[in-house]
This record gives structure tokens, sequence and C-alpha cells, in this order.
């Protein structure tokens, strides 16, 4: 695979033979790595019979099972000073690179951003060559296979950037979310308790990890009433930490709604959406589950950065609403043009 993957494209970078084990640092949180999935995507097709596993948060165990099409494993990150996801474990940190020294990739794959903090932290995984992010003038171990870090695209492409830099073909943009047996039971029993019909529906999800991220309670509450009146059910979602919202929109509500905040693990909220007539949320993890689902939304983005960056890439199903002056009104607009289309099976 050495010269050009296929006309006019990028060098291939990764050596011959191609990497048999590859480690990806991507330790963010669901949002982040559904942005990577078309990589992980592209990275698979391109290394058939790679191991592939993925350095991640806690929680993203289960998310590198879901994918095991693309991932093979996964090795908890036990965060590191200067990164913020998660308070480093400071005593695990010498065991994990100790252990993950031990498997000695031959590709370590940083796609945790621009490489400031996580570049010096990909090298202690030893792997026989590194490859992702940098920023010119700081720490850059392989000129060869980092690529200047692209401030300037949505994180699907920039993600995607990065593999086609390596000379990996990419797969696609779309996003996309497996669902299970298990998740889809749990959804059944879920619909069958409560008397939720496909189509019949919507989700209004008002968290958001940030809190500058959320519109306020009153607005989902204003344009979850307008939904109601127009005959649909009102299911308010969230974790078990958001249920405060979720409660704070309910009682804001005139209309009953159905709140499931903290009762739905991730695999049976997707099922859950999967069923569901429209999405009105904040910029968060679900707006990307519903891009992945296929599912019709409405996004509330507190500033232009955060569109550029995380906004849906289909401005059809999914519409965008900006700035902390956005009116109820300006939502309903979006989401009454989005309910004239098709319901979901």
């Amino acid at each position: 695979m050495s010269g050009t993957t296929e006309t006019g494209a990028a060098p291939w970078r990764l050596g011959e033979p191609p990497p048999r084990r590859v480690v990806v640092l991507r330790a963010l949180q669901l949002g982040d790595l559904l942005c990577a999935v078309p990589a992980f995507r592209a990275l698979r097709a391109a290394l058939p019979g790679a191991e592939i596993v993925l350095a991640g948060l806690p929680w993203a165990r289960s998310f590198a099972e879901r994918y095991a099409g693309y991932l093979d494993g996964f090795r908890e990150f036990p965060g590191s000073p200067g990164l913020p996801e998660r308070a480093p474990d400071l005593p695990a940190v010498p065991p994990f690179l100790a252990a993950v020294q031990a498997e000695r990739f031959d590709l370590a794959l940083q796609m945790h951003g621009s490489g400031v903090v996580t570049n010096p932290l990909t090298v202690l995984f030893g792997a026989r060559q590194s490859a992702g992010f940098f920023v010119p003038g700081q720490f850059c171990p392989d000129p060869e296979r980092l690529l200047p870090y692209p401030d300037d695209l949505p994180e699907v492409r920039r993600c995607l950037c990065l593999t086609e830099f390596l000379g990996v073909p990419p797969r696609g943009e779309d996003l996309e979310f497996p669902l299970t047996e298990e998740d889809r039971r749990a959804f059944d029993a879920i619909a069958a308790a409560e008397g939720l019909h496909a189509g019949a529906y919507v989700c209004v999800h008002p968290g958001a990890r940030a809190v500058v991220r959320r519109w306020p309670p009153g607005h989902f509450a204003a344009v979850a009433d307008a939904l109601a009146a127009s005959g649909l059910r009102v299911v308010l979602t969230g974790s078990r930490e958001e249920a405060e919202l979720t409660r704070a929109v309910g009682a804001a509500m005139g209309a009953p709604a159905l709140d499931l905040a903290g009762r739905t693990g991730l695999g049976p909220l997707a099922a859950l959406l999967r069923s569901a007539r429209l999405l009105v949320c904040n910029n968060t993890g679900v707006a990307h589950l519903a891009a992945a689902l296929r599912v019709p939304s409405v996004v509330y983005f507190h500033e232009q950065a955060e569109v550029d960056r995380w906004g849906p890439l289909d401005r059809q199903r999914h519409r965008v609403v900006c700035g902390a002056a956005v009116a109820p009104g300006q939502v309903l607009e979006q989401a009454r043009e989005l309910l004239r289309g098709p319901a979901p099976d």
C-alpha cells in the first residue's frame, strides 16, 4: 500500500507493512466519539486485518463494544493534567503507560485535539510510530505523520482530514449508531408501559454538559406546549444528573409530559429517539445521536463558533438556531417545517 492510495489521494504515510496493532487516543464524550465514527470506518476499511483499540474515558468501553465492526478493544485512559474531560487518576497513570508500552503497538493515533497536551502523552504509549494533529511551533514527534491542526473545519471533517492525510481513503461523512436487540427490548418495555407510539411523540432534551450551552427551560417548555397542542406527545429526556432540568421544563409546561430523565441508558435512549417524530435539544451528544439515527432535529447553539465546529452537516433534516436571543417562535418555525416531512416507521 505504498505510493498513493488512489489517483489524487494523499500518499500512504503509515509504512510498509501496514500497522497491525493501532491504539487511538480520543478520551472524550459521546458527541466527540460519534463525530469520529466516519474516520474509524475509513481506518477499518484501510486496515481490515489490524487490531484497532480505543483509549478513552471509562464510559466509552460500551461505545467500543457497540462499534465492534471498527474497534477491536478498549483501554481505559486515566486522564492527565491539562485535560479537562476527567480528573486525572495520577496513581493510575504509570501502570496505564507501562501496560500500553508492553503491548508494543505499531501506531499510536492521537485524535484528541490539537496535540499541545496529548502529543507528549501519546509518545509515551511507546508505539513504533505516532500520528495525529499538532500545532506548528509546538512539539511534533513525527513531521511525516502529524498534520497541522485544522481549526476551521467541522469536527467530522477534521477527523477525516487526519485519516485522509495519512493516506486512508474516506468512506463517507455519515454518522451511524448501531442499535442492539437489547436496546430495542428496553425501549419496547418503556413504550408499552407508557403508551408511546412511533411517530406520535417528540423528544425534548434541555440538558447539556456546559451550562452556557443550555437554552432556558422556559423556552423549551413553550416549544413543548406548542408541539403538544399540535397533537404530539412530549417526552423529556436527559441523564440522571439532568433530571432537575427536565423537572423544570415539565413544571413550566401547561400540557402533560412524560419525563424519562435518568430512566434510559444510551442504547434505549437511541431506540426511543429513533421512533420519535422530532428532537428539540441543545448542542450536546444527543444532537449527534439524532444525526446518526437520521431523526429530524432542531438544535440550539449559543454561538456561531460552536455551530461551525459541531453543527450538523445535513441542514435539511437537522436545523440550527443560534444566539442568546433565540426565541421559542424561531424554534417552532423550524420544528413545524420539519414536521411536514414523513413520520418514522
